[in-house]
Formats: structure tokens, sequence, C-alpha cells
């Protein structure tokens, strides 16, 4: 118990305090999620796709960090157009904190030459914030004779629900099937998320940089067409939110219908984690599994992170099937 109480009160801390900066959810498979990486990939598939994600990080400290989100897109090749819907749920300190969120994306498609597509997106979302008082736990409510919890003498929130409205967008460059480039700016607004009436707590623009190159192992060649070609991605993702900062470093490798891989997470400050990835394909449908090692000071005793995630590509009709969709090739995972 007296685990709980101390991160249930650091988890209050944190949240309440005007001078702390809130932080979103990371996620390892981050082109599995495509819609919360960069809303210019909002429909950057042949015809419509979901995507489910979960990821449980810390697990050994009382469900520190459960992340859920649900997406679909859709491409419409005939306003050269990409649209998305995305829930998210996130869930801090064993339900002491959550935040549900809903946003919509909208994505233009551009093509500059023969091989090159530019993608600009845009993204506004809606987020609700609550705060469970009665997960809360004290030093002052325990009585150490019966071993259970009294009132608390702690002076709580002014408010336990609070609703933001927020802005991002995004550009994301392909080259062909060869590689990739793509930038994005979330919380245009840095919403005010505080609990008091009179509080501040901005949620920091985030900023993201990724880019990727495809090398076709089979023919010795830059980019591939054909997804049962042995294909290497080397990619990084660079991302910024206040004062955090994260890098990741990795790659991809593919051999229909499997994919593995590895990335290294670092915070500038110390090494964070390493990934690794295993997912496979089954009939237009994606199937991943990834494990982070903590290998920061918190080390082996959080548990690590576990992140799933599942998508389905289909088309309504058989005419989509038949349209020319300029997409831009990224990773699956």
């Amino acid at each position: 118990m007296t685990n709980k109480v101390l991160f249930s009160t650091l988890v209050l801390f944190w949240i309440v305090l005007s001078t702390v900066k809130g932080q979103d959810p990371a996620f390892s498979q981050f082109y599995a999620n495509p819609l919360y990486l960069n809303p210019a990939l909002a429909g950057n598939t042949e015809c419509a796709r979901i995507n489910l994600n979960y990821r449980n990080q810390w697990p050994s400290i009382s469900k520190a960090y459960l992340t859920y989100s649900a997406g679909y897109e859709q491409n419409l090749s005939s306003i050269n157009s990409g649209f998305g819907l995305m829930f998210m749920n996130d869930v801090q300190g064993n339900g002491v904190y959550s935040r549900s969120t809903i946003a919509g994306y909208y994505a233009y498609n551009l093509q500059l030459a023969d091989e090159w597509v530019l993608n600009f997106g845009m993204k506004g979302a809606y987020y609700q914030e609550k705060l469970s008082g009665d997960e809360l736990h004290f030093a002052d409510q325990l009585d150490l004779t019966t071993g259970e919890f009294s009132n608390t003498s702690a002076d709580l929130p002014e408010k336990s629900n609070l609703t933001a409205v927020d802005f991002g967008s995004g550009l994301l460059l392909g080259y062909g099937d060869k590689g990739y480039f793509g930038i994005a700016a979330d919380h245009l607004t840095e919403p005010n998320l505080s609990f008091y009436t009179n509080g501040t707590a901005k949620l920091p623009m985030k900023l993201t940089a990724h880019a990727g190159v495809t090398i076709n192992l089979t023919y010795g060649s830059l980019g591939s067409d054909n997804p049962e070609d042995f294909v290497i991605q080397p990619n990084i993702l660079y991302q910024q939110q206040g004062g955090y900062k994260q890098l990741n470093t990795g790659f991809y490798i593919s051999k229909f219908p499997f994919i593995f891989g590895g990335w290294f997470r670092n915070n500038f400050t110390n090494s964070d984690a390493v990934m690794i990835l295993a997912g496979i394909t089954y009939n237009n449908m994606k199937f991943g599994y990834n494990y982070d090692f903590t290998v920061s000071k918190l080390g082996g005793s959080s548990g690590g992170a576990h992140e799933i995630s599942a998508s389905w590509d289909f088309c309504i009709t058989k005419e989509a099937k038949r349209r020319k969709i300029r997409t831009i090739k990224s990773p699956m995972f």
C-alpha cells in the first residue's frame, strides 16, 4: 500500500501544481498510429483503414500509464484528400487521472513531380480531463492501528473535470517508394488544463520530425512496390514538448508476411529504452507487438512497456480499388 500512496500523491502533485507542464503519451509503434504521429498521414492508404492501439507503460508501478486509441482513415482520390477520426483515452496512476480525446483530421495530397508527393494535414481536437479524488490516498488519512483511510486535510483542486479545444498541423514529403520526411506541430493553441479556476497549466506545443528510406535487399536498390521484397527501412523520429526532448533511431526489416524492428530511445539527458517489434500481415490485416526494455535509472522494476496494434485496410467498393492512389510509402508499424 505504501507504494500506491506515494505514487498517487506524486501524480496529484504532477497534475495540480501550476509550474508543472503536461505531456502527451508516446507510442513505440509510431506508424501503427499514423493519425497521432502526423495529421499529414491521414488517408495515406489505398482506400480506408481502421487502427487500434494499446499501450501499458510501467505495469509494475500500479498501472502507471494505460493508453488506448482507435482511428479511422479514408482516402478520397477524386479530390486528392484524406480524412480521419481518432479517439484516445489515457489513464494514469491507476485511475487517478485520465484524458479522453476525440480528433478529426484532413490531409491534402499534392503531386509536385513524377515521384515527389507533398501531403498537408490539419487536426482539430476536443479534450476532456478528469481527476478522481476517490482514488487518492495521503499519509494523513492512514490509521496505523486499523490500516484504514479516513478523510484527508489536503486541499484538493477546485475542479475534477475540464474540457478544451486544440489544433495541430503537419507536412509529409515523399519521394516515390524510396523515402519520406515529415514534420508536425500539435497543441498550437497550448490549451490551459489547470484544475484550478485561476491556475495555469498549459499543454505545451509538441514538435515532431520523422524520416526514413526504403532499401530493397532483394534487388539491391532503393524503393519497393512489391510487398514480398526483402526490405530494410532505417528511420529516425525526434519529438520535443516543453523542456522534454526525445530521439528514436532504428529500423524495420520486412519479408512478407513478417516484419521485425528495433529502436533506441534517448531523451538527451539519459538513455531511456530499447524497443523490439514483431508483426505479421494477414488478409489486409496487420498485427504488431512491441516491448520496451527500460534502460534508464528506473530500470527493470518498472516492468518496461507492452504495446499492441492492429489495423485493417479495406475498400468499400470495387471501383475504389481501381483508382490510382498517390500514397507515401511509410512503415506499417
